[in-house]
């Protein structure tokens, strides 16, 4: 599917931009050649793992494809992830090579071979790793991080992904979009959603640098920054998630220039308050919220400027089907093959996604967060920890909120503040200000200010920025169980 639209774009508009990067530019006829080029190359590595460990540019995308296009099975390394975190992606998933920057963290990290070298540094390095038992039909390894912080990898099929791709192509209905890719390819939202379906329309995919758009490499990110690059390409679609868009509104609303080029802005990634959406639309922003895991090719569901509701996350895309049993969403059709080295795991009919949900009468589905982290005070009241704290993100005060009370009489939250300097007074307005719309049993009562953000590094965050709970509650117990005997 991919690769026809690759061809059909270069016999039809050869001249037109296919990829733009810092320093180079593909048209489709050159895109499509670099890709032809790069499958001849990857075929004598078919049916071996193939780690890619590079920055957001053309070549990402170009390396991506030839890859799963020659039968090589490509595994995306994340920057963000920490050292132990990238050697158990490697060794868990049996990678045998990986294409890398010279002398990058991942040079100094490993006694590497290298195999073949090409311009701007780029390198296929050898890898001691032992193969590892995986479903028939991988050609795409992706790793999530779940809640343990310990990354966990997920099979796809090619066809999985085209399909997800085709499906959003679909419903954004963007035609030829032009998308400036924010997150990091190694993301499969990013991957499939910023190159695959932007090429099965004929759109352009912006791929630059991570510090280009703003980002320090750590957990900072330049909100200017991004806005001038925004401004410098234009483009017509973004995806964010919520920490990003909150960075968005903020600078709108202190006086950047609202960037009316954007038609589509995608969010997700964890719960979006209703407020920080509502928020987006009074300055006139496309923001449409959507939903989906790894495990079903990165996205379920999403609102579009046709469809949409503000509560919602939108309607399943239309290559799966979605059913409620036990208040718990259920995902069928294409899905994932299973998990690496987990036999038991393979060539699942559906999806078990752990979220709590519903789907009202025009079918728009509702996600009320993960059932595991329900919490039950000790009055006997349920209560999603991610409600109140999505609130509390929204006013873009905090950088992270944790909340707390299973089996406590009220809610207590842990809060790592923007600005650090900022008053009791202020404080405790804003949060008196966010009660206001809970009920008395979701109420932050009390709460504690932490003054570092929690990371994957220390075990408190996953990598795709989800709160370890009970990994959080073990390290600020003293201050936790102090905040109830305060009352």
């Amino acid at each position: 599917m991919l690769l026809a639209a690759i061809k059909q774009h270069a016999s039809l508009k050869p001249n037109d931009i296919a990829l733009r990067g810092e320093n180079i530019c593909l048209n489709w006829r050159e895109f499509e050649q670099q890709v032809m080029a790069w499958q001849l190359y990857f075929e004598s590595y078919q049916g071996q793992v193939v780690a890619v460990y590079l920055n957001n540019s053309p070549m990402w995308a170009v390396i991506d494809l030839a890859c799963q296009f020659s039968g090589a099975i490509i595994l995306p390394i994340p920057s963000f992830f920490s050292d132990q975190q990238i050697l158990h992606a490697l060794h868990d998933a049996g990678a045998q090579f990986v294409m890398h920057i010279k002398g990058d963290r991942l040079s100094s990290m490993m006694a590497l071979t290298e195999n073949d070298a090409f311009k701007d540094g780029l390198v296929l390095s050898q890898i001691e790793c032992q193969p590892v038992a995986l479903p028939e039909g991988t050609s795409k390894i992706t790793f999530t991080s779940g809640t343990t912080g310990q990354p966990k990898g997920v099979c796809l099929s090619f066809d999985h992904q085209c399909q997800v791709a085709k499906a959003l192509a679909q419903a954004v209905g963007l035609a030829e979009v032009k998308h400036l890719s924010v997150l990091p390819f190694s993301t499969l939202l990013e991957n499939i959603a910023g190159i695959y379906a932007p090429i099965l329309n004929g759109g352009c995919v912006v791929a630059l640098p991570l510090s280009v758009l703003g980002f320090d490499g750590g957990a900072q990110f330049d909100v200017s920054r991004f806005m001038m690059t925004m401004s410098s390409y234009q483009p017509s679609s973004i995806i964010l998630l919520p920490e990003l868009l909150i960075g968005l509104l903020a600078a709108i609303e202190q006086g950047e220039k609202r960037p009316t080029y954007l038609s589509f802005i995608a969010v997700g990634g964890s719960k979006v308050s209703s407020h920080l959406l509502s928020r987006a639309r009074h300055l006139g922003l496309p923001v449409f919220e959507g939903y989906g895991l790894s495990e079903c090719g990165s996205v379920v569901a999403l609102n579009t400027s046709s469809e949409q509701q503000i509560d919602s996350v939108g309607k399943p895309l239309s290559h799966l089907k979605v059913s409620i049993e036990s208040n718990e969403l259920v995902v069928k059709g294409a899905c994932y093959l299973g998990y690496v080295s987990d036999p038991s795991s393979w060539y699942p009919s559906e999806v078990r996604t752990g979220d709590l949900a519903c789907v009202d009468d025009d079918d728009y589905l509702y996600i009320d967060g993960r059932i595991n982290n329900t919490l039950i005070t000790s009055f006997g009241r349920n209560i999603n920890p991610e409600w109140p704290e999505s609130e509390l993100l929204a006013t873009g005060l905090f950088k992270q909120v944790v909340v707390f009370g299973d089996a406590k009489p009220f809610c207590v939250a842990v809060l790592v503040l923007r600005n650090m300097a900022l008053s009791e007074t202020a404080l405790t307005q804003t949060i008196q200000r966010i009660n206001e719309d809970l009920p008395s049993y979701a109420k932050i009562k009390k709460w504690h200010c932490y003054d570092a953000v929690m990371s994957a590094v220390d075990g408190l965050y996953t990598v795709n920025g989800r709160p370890v709970r009970q990994r959080i509650y073990d390290y600020f117990q003293l201050q936790i169980e102090q905040l109830y005997k305060e009352a």
